[in-house]
């Protein structure tokens, strides 16, 4: 608790130590002086709230030293009480109160009626402080308030009418602050909000609601709608408002909606014309790819073997350049995974190198493999993707290198208890890549000159792909070249050490495949070339089929015969696969309703794949495939129902 100042004045200094022993205690700090002019000092300088003044002293009494003291702006408050041995006559008492005085204390003292009345106006004092600061604080507030960019106001909760509304209204709505008083504030919220603004503050009134904050449309003086942010308090039947302005903030909000809108929505657009695009392509590839492999079971000359073998090649190769822009599309949208799993490296890279040997062999340059002896042999890692890189790489070298050498380094950089730092390397003494391009080789469709795809062909998307995995991966790439002398490329990633793992199990390509003899099977499928591909493979495998080339006839035709699994192709005119599983699943009884179905689908994404699966189907084999891949797919779904049904 702040101390409340008291001034003595008295000339007497026995009479002021008597006062100072009376009035003492720790709420109080006191001042004494028995000259009028050091008090004039001592009241200027420390904020003195109780003056007890002697009327009567040499040089200046007690009533012209108050009377300085009143005609003082910083000292006029000053609480006095005259202490006086004079006459208790009326004229003497009427003087000290007309000078200012507040009271009178008649000597000889009464302690305890002194003590009684200092006590009360010691109080009087605190609370005329308090008040004071609460007026200072009002008055800093309404300067708060004047000045403030929001609309501040309140408003009655019985009629919703404006009782006070700061300048801020007109800057933002339009309207003078002194036309808004009386009116109803629903007046300025737009027509159609009206009622839910009033339904919305009558909450407010019937919850006895102490804060909450919402947004509407208001209405401003040139007829515009704004949007504003209310922040209502209701107490003592008054509702206050802070209204801000948030029309900027609401159209940004707008535009990044529409933004993000028109992104998803061309998100989707791409995704459904790279499915689409997918399909159409990968559909007559696989019909050709399943052709070569038809024909190449016949008897044919050895030109027409090399010939088919020219036609795998380019097929397969228009295949990887479908691939590449789907495998970029995926990374693109984030849908694209790394699966790791133990794998042998010394054997990857060997086969690796096996493959390429040749194709360094017939261009005639020097293709090297080296692995450093502390690379540990099993490590868990995505071969697949990993041969994708180092496939891309490889390839790329040995394309642009006319002469010299390519060689693929593996090294040890770190080891960690069971984790190890791997660095490959894919040196080459080709063309180079200029310092001005080595910024752009990895954009998409990008290439080191503009010469180079007229020369040695090629997209511009597999270094795209490099990078992308192996950022996915986790790892960093880095290159250097010079043309003319070659580039190295080099990547580093962290990888763990496993144990040899189990031999696979998993069925291998066999030539010889067990028949299906009486199985029955309806195949649904468009595509006339694949419907030729098909009826091949499963004829050869003596299954008896039906094939029609859409989802309403397969229906029908599972209606009017019994079969023993459905081969689905999922993109079809009149009714495509997915609708047509979901009908069987659904609509049919068993033991109907339960034949096994295949997807023989042309989809490359996982989302297309999993939309098979839930709608109905029991296995999804994407196109183009090998003849062992559908019959084990074939022959795993029969087993299985076999062994569902009783003995």
């Amino acid at each position: 608790m702040t101390p409340v100042n008291i001034l003595i004045v008295d000339d007497r200094e026995e009479n002021i130590i008597a006062l100072e022993a009376l009035l003492a205690r720790d709420d109080i700090r006191m001042f004494s002086t028995t000259s009028p002019n050091e008090a004039l000092k001592i009241a200027w300088e420390s904020q003195i709230a109780i003056a007890l003044i002697d009327v009567q002293m040499p040089g200046m009494d007690g009533f012209e030293l108050v009377e300085m003291l009143k005609s003082n702006p910083r000292t006029k408050d000053i609480m006095i009480i005259f202490v006086t041995a004079l006459s208790k006559e009326t004229k003497y008492v009427v003087k000290g109160l007309d000078m200012g005085a507040i009271d009178y204390l008649y000597k000889p003292l009464d302690p305890y009626i002194t003590s009684a009345k200092v006590d009360s106006f010691i109080q009087l004092a605190r609370y005329q402080a308090d008040m004071k600061q609460k007026n200072e604080d009002l008055q800093n507030y309404a300067l708060v308030i004047k000045n403030s960019a929001d609309i501040i106001c309140t408003v009655d909760a019985q009629n919703l009418a404006i009782q006070t509304i700061n300048p801020a209204v007109e800057k933002i709505l339009g309207f003078k602050a002194e036309d808004m008083i009386g009116k109803s504030i629903i007046d300025r919220v737009i027509k159609p909000e009206q009622v839910a603004f009033k339904n919305k503050l009558g909450t407010i009134i019937k919850d006895n609601i102490s804060f909450t904050t919402f947004e509407f449309q208001f209405s401003t003086f040139d007829k515009s709608a704004i949007w504003v942010e209310c922040r209502a308090a209701y107490r003592n039947k008054t509702i206050f408002f802070n209204i801000s302005d948030i029309s900027p903030t609401k159209s940004y909000q707008l535009q990044l909606i529409k933004s993000k809108e028109a992104a998803e929505y061309g998100k989707r657009i791409k995704e459904a014309f790279l499915a689409n695009m997918s399909h159409e392509l990968r559909t007559p590839i696989s019909g050709i790819i399943g052709l070569i492999d038809i024909l190449k079971e016949t008897t044919i000359t050895e030109q027409q073997s090399g010939m088919l073998n020219l036609l795998e090649t380019s097929s397969q190769s228009l295949l990887g350049v479908i691939n590449d822009v789907l495998d970029i599309s995926k990374m693109e949208a984030g849908k694209f995974s790394i699966v790791r799993t133990p794998n042998n490296l010394y054997d990857l890279l060997n086969a690796l190198y096996s493959l390429l040997k040749f194709k360094a062999d017939k261009k005639g340059i020097e293709f090297f493999l080296e692995i450093d002896p502390e690379v540990p042999k099993y490590i868990m890692v995505d071969s697949l993707r990993l041969n994708q890189v180092l496939m891309n790489l490889l390839s790329n070298a040995i394309n642009f290198t006319d002469r010299g050498f390519v060689r693929l380094k593996t090294s040890l950089i770190k080891n960690h208890t069971d984790k190890v730092k791997l660095k490959f390397i894919v040196e080459d003494s080709g063309i180079g890549i200029p310092a001005n391009r080595l910024s752009t080789i990895f954009d998409s469709f990008e290439q080191a000159e503009e010469t180079t795809t007229n020369k040695y062909g090629g997209t511009g998307l597999g270094l795209t792909i490099v990078k992308n995995l192996i950022e996915l991966k986790g790892g960093e790439l880095n290159v250097s070249s010079r043309p003319g002398k070659g580039s190295v490329f080099s990547f580093t990633n962290w990888y763990h050490v496993v144990e040899k793992p189990k031999k696979d199990a998993s069925v291998q390509p066999d030539k010889t495949l067990t028949s299906f003899n009486k199985v029955r099977i309806l195949v649904a499928e468009d595509n006339l070339v694949n419907q030729f591909m098909i009826s091949k493979m499963l004829k050869g495998w003596d299954a008896d089929i039906e094939i029609v080339e859409n989802g309403r006839k397969a229906l029908e035709n599972l209606r009017d015969h019994d079969y023993d699994i459905i081969l689905m192709d999922t993109h079809m005119p009149e009714l495509n696969g997915y609708d047509t599983a979901k009908s069987i699943r659904i609509d049919f009884d068993e033991p109907k309703r339960s034949i096994p179905i295949i997807s023989l689908s042309a989809a490359a994404f996982d989302h297309e794949q999993n939309q098979a699966i839930a709608a109905g189907m029991n296995d999804v084999l994407s196109k183009p495939f090998q003849p062992y891949q559908l019959h084990e797919k074939i022959k795993k779904l029969l087993d299985s129902e076999t062994t569902k049904k009783p003995a």
